[in-house]
């Protein structure tokens, strides 16, 4: 795992760990329960953003904090999975974004157009290529 890898994967897992945190508390609970209802999306979507976020967040930083101790092979794994889950989770926060029942209001920062997530989504991204590329030259995550 480069220097880059872990930073990514640290910035990530804390920063998804604490979206879903936040949303239990006000004002962001009332907001994430506006975004919720306004974009039309199901009742157990609630429950599975707020979760979906927190274990995320806590298997990237597993993944970060334990990979020394969990098989190379298992570490690839769950990286690769989170780092999928993660980019599901952030698909769903653009519909979102891009709902035209959903105020800016309710969205971090005020802002309509989606550049948290998409920066979010860019980082993810950018995560897989460089998991792989050091696994395809042998250096593992170490």
């Amino acid at each position: 795992m480069t220097k880059s890898n872990k930073f990514i994967t640290g910035f990530l897992g804390i920063s998804f760990f604490m979206f879903g945190v936040l949303k239990f508390v006000n004002p962001f609970k009332e907001w994430y329960t506006m975004q919720i209802t306004a974009s039309e999306l199901p009742f157990p979507s609630y429950w599975l953003g707020q979760l979906g976020e927190i274990l995320i967040g806590v298997s990237f930083l597993l993944v970060l904090f334990l990979r020394k101790k969990i098989s190379p092979i298992h570490v690839n794994r769950i990286l690769y999975l989170t780092s999928a889950a993660y980019i599901i989770m952030v698909s769903v926060i653009f519909y979102v974004h891009f709902h035209p029942n959903v105020p800016a209001e309710v969205l971090p920062l005020g802002i309509k157009p989606p550049f948290l997530p998409g920066m979010f989504l860019v980082l993810a991204a950018l995560n897989l290529y460089l998991t792989r590329k050091a696994t395809a030259l042998g250096e593992g995550l170490k």
